[in-house]
């Protein structure tokens, strides 16, 4: 049996700043679409944390806000 190969080592990611902290912003308002807009899809659809980099606590925030935001009829839930 030949020899098994050594496994690759994952290199750590480098860790993205958080647009939203680096813009020392503290609250996110629903109001505030030009914020909001970038982390949303084509699909009005909330973009996952790892793919904006985004931090907990600024994806809480702005989660809570985009759903305000759609309840109040400035963004809509999905499109088609």
């Amino acid at each position: 049996m030949p020899p098994r190969p050594k496994p690759k080592t994952r290199r750590p990611r480098k860790e993205k700043p958080c647009p939203i902290c680096t813009q020392g912003i503290e609250y996110i308002d629903y109001k505030d679409l030009s914020l909001i807009k970038p982390f949303l899809n084509e699909r009005a659809k909330i973009k996952a944390r790892r793919t904006t980099g985004a931090c907990a606590k600024c994806q809480k925030q702005l989660s809570a806000a985009v759903k305000n935001a759609r309840e109040m009829a400035l963004i809509p839930y999905t499109t088609r």
